[in-house]
Parts: C-alpha cells; sequence; structure tokens
C-alpha cells in the first residue's frame, strides 16, 4: 500500500488532465453542426459554401451538396461553372437526386436561352416524386421555357403553381400572370383548345376569358358579367382575387371626345399625306364611309402610278397597289371593336406643324380645351412632342426611333418595319424558322432588316440572314447571265439592348452571356423561306432569278411586302410569280370593296394615299378607344389598315391580311 502523501500527490496530478478532458469535450459538443444536405428543399447558402461542404463531406453526402452547390451556382448566374459541375456528377444517382439533376440542367439550359433543351429534361421528371419546394421550382422552369411563347401549357402551369404560393403578393402576380397569357393566346387556338374533365380551374378561367371579351367595350356590362361569373365559380383564385388589369378595366372610362386636336403639316411636302389622314378621319366622324358586305365582282386592271413617298421620316408603307381581285379577309378575334360610331359632338381643330413647333402647338391645343391629340405625323415632331411632356392623351401618328413608355401616348404607324415585324409572326405561325431577307440596298433595307430581326428574334428565332441587291439594271444583267439568286446571306446584325437579369414566376434567370444568340432553333445554313421587300419591277426580276437556284423540292416559302402588290399587272404577272405570298392592308384586300372604291375614286387610284385615308380612319376609331388600347391588354380593333393591338408601349401592331399568286388569280394566303 502506498502511502497516503503518494497517493494525494497523484490524484493532484491527474485533476488538470480530467478538467482538460471535460474542457475539450465540451467545446467539441458545442460547435457548430453542418445540417444534413437536403436537394429537395431551398438553397439558400453561397456556392462558396456548397463547394466546402462538397470537400470535408463523406462520400454517401458528397452527391447531395454538389447538387446544392450546382443551384447556388445558377442562382449566382455562373453558368461555365455549374454547367462543368454538372458534367461531374456520377452516373449512380438515386432517384431523389436524378431529379433533382434534371431540374437543375433544364435550368441551365434556360439560363442559356437553350428553350428546347430545357425542354426534354422537363418531360423526364416525375412531378409525383418532387416535393412542394422542388414542384415550385417545376412550374416556374415551365413558365419559363414558354417565355415569348403564350400556350395553355403555360396557363397550366401558372394554374399549377398557385397552390403552392403562400404569400398574398405572390397569390396576386400569380393570378395576373395567367390572366396575361391567357389574353395573349390567339383566338384561334383558343377556339380549338381541349380541356380535360378534372380541369376545373382551367375551365374557370376561359370562361372568364370568354365573359371578358363578350362584354370588353361596355364597364357596367363587364361588372355585372364578372360577378355573374364569381358566383359560378366561387373556388377559382380568380374569385377571390380578380387579376388587376380586370379591376381596372370594370373601372374605365372612355377617353373624352369633346374636343380633339389635329397636328398635321399642312404645307410642304408632307401636305398631301396629311391630307389624305385628315379625310379619313372626317369622313370616320362624319359617317360618310361607304359599306358593303357584298363581295365584288372581279373587276378589270386598273393602272396605279407608282407613287411612294419620298419621306422616310412620313410613316407612309412604300407602296403603291391593289389587286384587280377582291380577298377576303381573316377571321377576327372575338375582341371585334369595329369603325367607331360617327359624332356631331366633337369638335375637329386642326393645328399645322409646318408653321409652328410641336411644343407651342400642344400647349395652344390644351389651353384650347383638346383633350385628346392625334399627330404629329414627321418622325421629328413626334420625338419633339415626347420632349415636351405634354398632359394631352397623344395618338402619335408615327414611331420614334427610341419609343418611351408614357401614360398618356399611344404611337400608331404606317411603315414598313411595321409590315415586316408582322410577316415575321406569318412566316413563324406557317412553321418557318430558317428565313433570308432579299432587301434592297438602301436605308429601307436597312430597316426591314433591322425590325425583322428584332421581331424574330423575340418569337424565339435564330439569326436571320439578308441580302441586298441593287437597281434594275444590276438585276437585269444577273438574269441574262443567269445567274440567278443563290439563297445565302450575311447575319442581320441586332445590337441587343444590354440585357438584365430577368424573373419569371419568382424564377431569377441571369443573363445569358453577350455572345449568346436568342433562342433555340438554327438554320444550319439552309434557307427555309424569303421575305422580300421589293418594287413590282422588281419583282418580276427577282422571283424567276429565285427559281434558277432552286426547285420545287426545296420547299422555300416566298413572302413578300405590299410595296410589290400594284393594280394593272395583268395575267402574265400574276402567273410569273406564282406561290408568292404578300401582304396589306384590308381596305386594299377586299374587306370593304365599296369604301375602297370611294378612296380610290377620291384619289385618283393612288393607293399610297387610300393607305393613309384608311390610316385616318383607323386614328378616329383608335380616338374613340384610347383608354381602352392603353389600358386592356388584349384589346383589338378591326380596322381598315389591319387587326389593330397594342403592346406594353402602346405602340399600335397591324396583323394584316396574306393573299397569294394561285395560277393566275389572288386568293387568300394559306
Amino acid at each position: 500500500m502506498l502511502p497516503s502523501k503518494v497517493v494525494h500527490r497523484k490524484a493532484v496530478r491527474t485533476v488538470p488532465l480530467l478538467l482538460a478532458a471535460l474542457i475539450f469535450a465540451g467545446c467539441t459538443g458545442q460547435a457548430p453542426h453542418t445540417p444534413p444536405a437536403n436537394v429537395q428543399g431551398a438553397a439558400d447558402g453561397t456556392s462558396d459554401y456548397y463547394l466546402q461542404q462538397v470537400q470535408q463531406s463523406a462520400d454517401d453526402n458528397k452527391v447531395d451538396w454538389q447538387l446544392l452547390a450546382i443551384r447556388a451556382l445558377l442562382n449566382e448566374g455562373k453558368l461555365p461553372q455549374a454547367g462543368d459541375a454538372l458534367t461531374q456528377l456520377p452516373a449512380d444517382l438515386n432517384n431523389i437526386q436524378r431529379q433533382e439533376r434534371l431540374l437543375l440542367l433544364a435550368r441551365l439550359n434556360v439560363a442559356r436561352q437553350n428553350l428546347s433543351g430545357a425542354t426534354d429534361p422537363l418531360k423526364q421528371i416525375d412531378i409525383s416524386a418532387l416535393s412542394q419546394q422542388q414542384q415550385v421550382r417545376y412550374y416556374q422552369l415551365q413558365i419559363a421555357v414558354g417565355q415569348g411563347q403564350p400556350s395553355l401549357d403555360v396557363v397550366r402551369a401558372w394554374v399549377a403553381l398557385e397552390p403552392l404560393q403562400t404569400s398574398p403578393a405572390d397569390k396576386q402576380k400569380n393570378i395576373d400572370e395567367t390572366w396575361q397569357a391567357l389574353l395573349q393566346i390567339p383566338q384561334q387556338q383558343i377556339n380549338t383548345l381541349t380541356i380535360n374533365a378534372n380541369e376545373n380551374v382551367l375551365q374557370g378561367w376561359l370562361d372568364l376569358l370568354g365573359v371578358y371579351k363578350n362584354n370588353v367595350t361596355a364597364p357596367d356590362m363587364l361588372k355585372s358579367a364578372i360577378q355573374d361569373w364569381q358566383t359560378r365559380y366561387p373556388y377559382n383564385p380568380a374569385a377571390k382575387m380578380l387579376p388587376t388589369s380586370l379591376t381596372q378595366a370594370q373601372n374605365l372610362h372612355p377617353a373624352s371626345m369633346g374636343k380633339i386636336a389635329l397636328l398635321l403639316p399642312l404645307s410642304g411636302q408632307a401636305q398631301v399625306f396629311a391630307n389624305a389622314i385628315q379625310k379619313g378621319f372626317n369622313d370616320a366622324k362624319n359617317g360618310v364611309l361607304a359599306q358593303s358586305t357584298v363581295a365584288p365582282s372581279p373587276a378589270g386592271p386598273v393602272q396605279v402610278p407608282a407613287a411612294t413617298p419620298g419621306d422616310a421620316a412620313v410613316a407612309v408603307s412604300p407602296s403603291a397597289t391593289t389587286s384587280d381581285k377582291a380577298v377576303a379577309e381573316q377571321p377576327a378575334p372575338a375582341i371585334n371593336v369595329t369603325t367607331a360610331a360617327p359624332s356631331a359632338s366633337t369638335q375637329i381643330q386642326v393645328y399645322d406643324t409646318s408653321s409652328q413647333p410641336v411644343e407651342q402647338l400642344l400647349t395652344q391645343a390644351q389651353n384650347d380645351g383638346a383633350t385628346l391629340a392625334i399627330g404629329p405625323l414627321l418622325k421629328s415632331d413626334v420625338d419633339k412632342m415626347l420632349n415636351s411632356q405634354t398632359a394631352l392623351n397623344v395618338l402619335a401618328l408615327n414611331e420614334p426611333e427610341s419609343v418611351q413608355n408614357r401614360p398618356n401616348i399611344c404611337y400608331f404607324a404606317l411603315s414598313p418595319e411595321d409590315e415586316a415585324r408582322d410577316a415575321a409572326h406569318h412566316m413563324w405561325e406557317q412553321g418557318k424558322r430558317a428565313p433570308l431577307l432579299l432587301v434592297p440596298r438602301t436605308s429601307l433595307g436597312d430597316r426591314v432588316n433591322k425590325a425583322f430581326a428584332a421581331e424574330w428574334q423575340k418569337l424565339g428565332g435564330a439569326t436571320v440572314l439578308q441580302q441586298q441587291f441593287g437597281s434594275t439594271a444590276e438585276l437585269k444583267q444577273g438574269i441574262n447571265s443567269g445567274a440567278g439568286i443563290r439563297l445565302s446571306g450575311t447575319p442581320v446584325n441586332v445590337q441587343p439592348q444590354q440585357q438584365a437579369g430577368v424573373t419569371i414566376a419568382g424564377l431569377t434567370i441571369p443573363a445569358p452571356p453577350t455572345d449568346a444568340q436568342p433562342g433555340a432553333t438554327s438554320s444550319n445554313g439552309r434557307v427555309d423561306s424569303v421575305y422580300i421587300v421589293a418594287t413590282q419591277d422588281e419583282m418580276i426580276l427577282i422571283k424567276p432569278m429565285i427559281a434558277m437556284r432552286i426547285s420545287s423540292r426545296d420547299n422555300v416559302g416566298l413572302y413578300a411586302s405590299s410595296r410589290s402588290y400594284q393594280a394593272g399587272a395583268g395575267p402574265d404577272y400574276r402567273l410569273e410569280l406564282e406561290g408568292l405570298q404578300f401582304s396589306d392592308a384590308p381596305l386594299l384586300s377586299g374587306a370593304n370593296p365599296a369604301l375602297m372604291q370611294q378612296a380610290a375614286k377620291a384619289f385618283n387610284n393612288d393607293y399610297s394615299l387610300v393607305r393613309l385615308y384608311a390610316m385616318g380612319v383607323d386614328a378616329w376609331t383608335l380616338a374613340n378607344h384610347f383608354n381602352e388600347m392603353r389600358n386592356q391588354p388584349g384589346f383589338q380593333i378591326k380596322g381598315d389598315t389591319g387587326m389593330l393591338s397594342a403592346n406594353q408601349d402602346c405602340i399600335i401592331n397591324r396583323k394584316l391580311v396574306w393573299s397569294q399568286y394561285h395560277q393566275g388569280q389572288i386568293v387568300p394566303g394559306t
């Protein structure tokens, strides 16, 4: 047995060791605990944090941390790193990891603007295997894939997303976006929709759309119809929280029409164009428009002078055209507002923009009691109008180089750019994906190229090719040599504005790299369609020169602006242009033969002025529905210059009538 002193000394030496062990044990117990990786939950950490966890984690958790890191990289806009990390994932993933990988792959492709690349992984996802948080991301991606292409699938995604959202603000935004998506679906598509028997919410939305379109021109009737709809669909999300724009539509009052100021150049080069617009406006206002519901019998050719305005600043389509055979107008959408009724109470006062600055005239018009201004006509004057900061409602008769979104301003123009944008939509709807623009080697050609290519890319198309031609003499030399026109060209350089990240359905998508091309389609060098801007004399040479280089088996669609569509061209011309489609205003395409005859007589068959006359008629209708056009998404007018609608900047878009040469006749476009 050891002496007691020895035992005591040994115990004293042991105490610090025990205390140290207890302290270290306590520190270990209080150290921050890293939560397990949950790929089905939120990813609120940074990519650096998740990548660090990848390095420190055991093999069974590493893949989950990798998936979270990829999601964080996408949130931060680090697309190349996210793409590399996706390729480094192992092949043997469990089902939860596979579903998350598909979500991330779709998200990466959306961020890269590769929408078709995002569609395939989304189709492979088993929605029932997703958590609620993952389902939110899934439907957000479905919506993002459909951006710019309204469809029932996009609406279905919004409907499915709504119950998963908890914030009242998110729900209101969901309802507003669902409504916008519905309004943008073409009426022809609405008429052929097929929904499932259990889609009660979607059926309610479609019925609400019908209620709106049937009563859009009468706010009081619209309010009553909506209340009836809410009674029939009490559980629809929109019954409890109406779309914001629909609430505004119920309380919308027509623009004051007591006194209207017409701002037009009454002298100088543009006077002849202003006179045509003024006559159309006055005829509509005074109720002297001829109407006919009977299609005319085919008439003999009428010789039309090729009167093309020389001032490019004037909003005139550069053409002088008609047809010796009437073409039926295409069916109108359900919202069918036609020419406004005449008015004896509305006062019209004309102000000469050639004599005084536009800024002074706007102030004078306001002092004179006007509440609405129609004009000015010249681009330079429209720019001055914007600088004036006028409080009047203004329907400008041209579109400035830089459009400003003002709550009191709309822009209405007849221009080659306008026709080019409509052509882009028409060709896209016909399934064309690789267009070539064949335009003159002038500023007109440059303007058409830019407008068409910009609109094409908005639709989801890839790079547009362009080829320019010279004078008629050059074309004749080419056809005599047998060279023909090869369907190839150089890319149209559309300088995009500096893009920023966008948020769709709560999903933030970073801006793609600056060298990325919007759209998922590619021509791969093969052209499937040609849009031609040419005069009649040029077209009679261009069409056979194209035929020299292609065969009927190539299935290349040929389209033209109204520039080449002129009366007086005999059957030889029509036969030579076999298969060519071309666009024009409804008035010149047989929509109202009596009015066409009346206008043609008034302007001695100068159909460039007839178009401006039709513009004046439509300006009267737009004035009567200024507030609706400015504030009601989806509002449309069946006008004499086209089916009129407005975008978010209140630029009035025109959907034209398309016709086609077929066996020496002119028939509706296919």
